[in-house]
């Protein structure tokens, strides 16, 4: 028994292109990547389907890198406030040390 055979996206629409852009037609790629008429239809149809859609994904940001973005905003804020804690509290240490041998 063999294995179904996996194509990525990108060879699927590389075949795809081939047909469209008039290189060659439906029969030639199908014998020359050995695929079934039904299965280069169906890659075709899904391309000619989600093409309106590719030019619209662009301006769109996931929510969740906005969310990344932000927390990583708020690390950097923080880390910056703590470093400032922190040179304050030397600060006031070397402050008290001086004031308490003075007496």
């Amino acid at each position: 028994m063999s294995k179904r055979r996996q194509f990525t996206a990108e060879f699927k629409a590389q075949v795809v292109l081939e047909v469209l852009s008039g290189l060659k037609s439906s029969a030639e790629v199908c014998r020359e990547y050995k695929l079934k008429p039904q299965t280069f239809s169906r890659w075709k149809a899904a391309f000619l389907e989600d093409a309106p859609t590719i030019f619209e994904r662009q301006g769109q940001t996931d929510p969740r890198d906005e969310r990344i973005a932000e927390l990583e905003r708020m690390i950097g804020r923080l880390t910056l406030e703590l470093e400032v804690a922190k040179k304050a509290s030397n600060i006031l240490q070397a402050h008290l040390s001086e004031s308490e041998t003075r007496r």
